[in-house]
C-alpha cells in the first residue's frame, strides 16, 4: 500500500479539531497539527489549542512546542514536519492525519516554498521598529514602490509577510519576487485534501460563539500576560490584536470583542478563498 498523507483543512472553527481525532483514530494515525499559532507554548485560549481530553485522545505533534519569542517560519515547519512524517513513515505507519488552517504551513509541505537568502539581523530589528513607530501601511508603500508584483504573492494585511519581502528587497538589492519560482516539490507521498465546511450563517454563528467562549475561558488575562510580546509576529494575531488595543485604552471591552468575531469572520472568508482554488481538495459540508 501506497502512503499518504490525509490533510484536513477548513475554515477557523468549523469542526477540524474533532473530525481530525476521529480520522486519525480510524487510520491508526496521530495528529500533525498545521496551526502557525496553536505551535506556541504562550497561546491556548486564543488559538483554541484542544482540551486536555482531546489532547489525550490520540497522540499530537507541533501543539505548543515554540516560545512567542522564537521567530518560526514556514520554512521551519516544511523542515520539522516533512522530518516527522518521514520518520512516522518508516516505523511503519502507513496512512498519516494532518489537520490545521494556516494556509501557508499546508502550502510548504504540499508544495514546498522557495528557498530564500538570509537577511542581517540588525535589518530585522530596523524595520520591526520602523513597523511599531510607522505602522504596516509605510513598509507596505516602501514594498511596492521597489517590488510592485510583491503586491500579488503576499497579503499586504501581514505585517510579517511584508515585513520580511522588504527585508528581502533591501538585503539583496533584488525584487522579493525574483526569488520566487513557483516550482512545485515532489514528495514521496499521496497527499488527499479534505475541507470542511457549513453553511455560512451556521459557520459565522460557531465563530461567534467561539470568540465568547474564549472570554468566558480567560483569553484577556492570557493577552495581559502576553503585553511584553506583543511586538513579535506570533502576537499579530486576531484576538490578541484587539485586546491589546483595549488594554491601551483605544476601544472598549465589548468593542474588543466584536472586532474579534468580524476579523475572524474575514480571517475564514480569506481561507475559504484560498482553498477554493484548490481543485485538489474534496469538499465535505458538517
Amino acid at each position: 500500500m501506497g502512503r499518504k498523507l490525509i490533510i484536513i483543512l477548513g475554515p477557523t472553527a468549523v469542526g477540524k479539531t474533532d473530525f481530525g481525532i476521529e480520522t486519525a483514530l480510524g487510520c491508526g494515525s496521530p495528529v500533525i497539527s498545521c496551526d502557525s499559532r496553536q505551535i506556541y507554548k504562550e497561546m491556548s485560549i486564543g488559538t483554541a489549542v484542544p482540551d486536555a481530553s482531546r489532547l489525550a485522545a490520540v497522540r499530537h505533534y507541533f501543539i505548543q512546542t515554540e516560545s512567542v519569542r522564537t521567530l518560526y517560519t514556514a520554512g521551519d515547519y516544511e523542515r520539522d514536519a516533512l522530518a516527522l512524517i518521514g520518520r512516522l513513515f518508516s516505523e511503519g505507519h502507513d496512512t498519516l492525519v494532518m489537520v490545521g488552517g494556516s494556509m501557508l504551513y499546508m502550502d510548504a509541505v504540499c508544495n514546498g516554498l522557495d528557498e530564500m537568502p538570509d537577511t542581517p539581523p540588525a535589518l530585522r530589528a530596523e524595520l520591526t521598529s520602523r513597523l511599531e513607530k510607522e505602522g504596516l501601511a509605510s513598509l507596505t508603500e516602501e514594498l511596492l514602490s521597489i517590488d510592485p508584483a510583491a503586491g500579488g504573492m503576499i497579503a499586504l494585511d501581514n505585517p510579517r509577510r511584508v515585513l520580511r519581502a522588504l527585508e528581502l528587497c533591501i538585503s539583496t538589492g533584488k525584487p522579493y519576487s525574483s526569488f520566487r519560482s513557483g516550482r512545485v516539490r515532489k514528495r514521496d507521498f499521496e497527499i488527499e485534501k479534505i475541507g470542511l465546511s457549513r453553511p455560512r450563517k451556521l459557520l459565522y454563528e460557531r465563530i461567534d460563539r467561539r470568540v465568547l467562549d474564549m472570554m468566558d475561558a480567560g483569553l484577556l488575562d492570557e493577552v495581559r500576560s502576553l503585553r511584553q510580546y506583543r511586538h513579535l509576529p506570533a502576537l499579530n494575531t486576531v484576538g490578541y490584536r484587539e485586546l491589546f488595543d483595549f488594554l491601551d485604552g483605544r476601544i472598549s471591552l465589548d468593542e474588543a470583542v466584536s472586532l474579534i468575531q468580524q476579523n475572524s469572520r474575514h480571517y475564514a472568508k480569506r481561507q475559504l478563498t484560498w482553498w477554493r482554488r484548490d481543485k485538489s481538495v474534496r469538499w465535505l459540508e458538517l
